[in-house]
């Protein structure tokens, strides 16, 4: 609903078809995203999508989407969350100039992922990186779902899709106690009602990880 805000017509709105996809790929009945869709112009037209910015645990650089119908009650929720978190909420631009709108998919990784990867780059995406959880890929925001498409195609298994905030440097927290509060702090914001995505640029080394 709240994609459908910038407009009906997904070949006209990059968001829109992001999220179609998205639920598609759940199982998501078509006539459901159509409801979805016509509510948008109703339901939809009473929330307001807001930005916050601000420092978390250990200095981390935070962006929180939200949509919400009460402005004055989510600005004092976000701001008692990182009063009580330990950081503090920070105005419009204080962290986003290090942050870059990207399209973010997770690729679910075979035997071999260098050869992969080889052939993404290929596929003409900006940036490719193997994880843990899989092969994460960087595209422009309005590719996403062209992309998301050509890779399909090409016999690669999607594990997510998302319109992401990538960082352009990360914040170390080599601290096993600060990373642990800055965790928690980053869980207790995505757990608000009204929260539609988290960003940040932590970094915490393996090791800790691994502690923690």
């Amino acid at each position: 609903m709240i994609a459908a805000k910038g407009g009906a017509d997904p070949d006209m709105n990059f968001k829109l078809r992001v999220v179609i996809d998205k639920a598609r790929a759940a199982s998501m009945p078509k006539e459901n995203i159509d409801r979805a869709i016509a509510r948008a112009t109703t339901e939809a037209a009473n929330l307001s999508e807001i930005s916050y910015e601000g420092f978390g645990p250990g200095g981390i650089a935070v962006i929180i989407n939200i949509a919400t119908d009460n402005k004055n009650r989510s600005a004092q929720e976000i701001k008692n969350l990182f009063e009580r978190g330990g950081g503090s909420l920070a105005g419009p631009g204080a962290v986003s100039f290090n942050f870059e709108s990207k399209g973010f998919m997770l690729v679910d990784k075979s035997a071999d992922p260098e050869s992969q990867m080889l052939q993404m780059i290929d596929l003409g995406v900006e940036d490719v990186a193997e994880s843990e959880d899989g092969i994460e890929v960087y595209t422009a925001p309005e590719k996403l779902s062209e992309e998301r498409k050509k890779f399909e195609a090409a016999g690669f298994t999607m594990k997510e899709t998302e319109l992401v905030m990538k960082p352009k440097n990360l914040q170390t927290v080599s601290d096993a106690a600060l990373a642990a509060k800055a965790l928690t702090f980053l869980d207790s914001v995505e757990d608000l009602e009204d929260v539609t995505g988290v960003f940040t640029n932590i970094d915490v080394p393996d090791e800790i990880m691994q502690k923690l």
